[in-house]
């Protein structure tokens, strides 16, 4: 899913007070991990995944990777904190359109 800049910006609104929902431990992106999220976006839409990790490409390799595994759309990655959004069949949060 595209998002324009307003729509990313109003996700970051509703992201700021949300506290992380699934941690990546020392094993890293494993399956489990994967449906973990999964699930969380799926209740959810839009979460937090913390990734313990300082080195920079390593960190972008995982988040591609969460990406592309649970088909969600990355709003933000602050820190060690990644921010996504799936839109899920209930459409809990609405989204402007422009």
């Amino acid at each position: 899913m595209n998002l324009n800049k307003k729509q990313i910006q109003h996700l970051k609104g509703l992201a700021h007070s949300l506290k992380p929902v699934v941690l990546l431990g020392s094993n890293g992106l494993t399956e489990a991990v994967v449906a973990e999220i999964d699930f969380a976006l799926n209740h959810h839409e839009l979460i937090k995944v913390k990734i313990p990790t300082d080195d920079r490409e390593n960190k972008a390799l995982i988040v591609d990777a969460i990406c592309r595994e649970t088909q969600a759309t990355k709003v933000q990655v602050i820190g060690k904190t990644l921010v996504l959004y799936r839109e899920s069949e209930e459409k809990k949060i609405h989204i402007p359109k422009l």
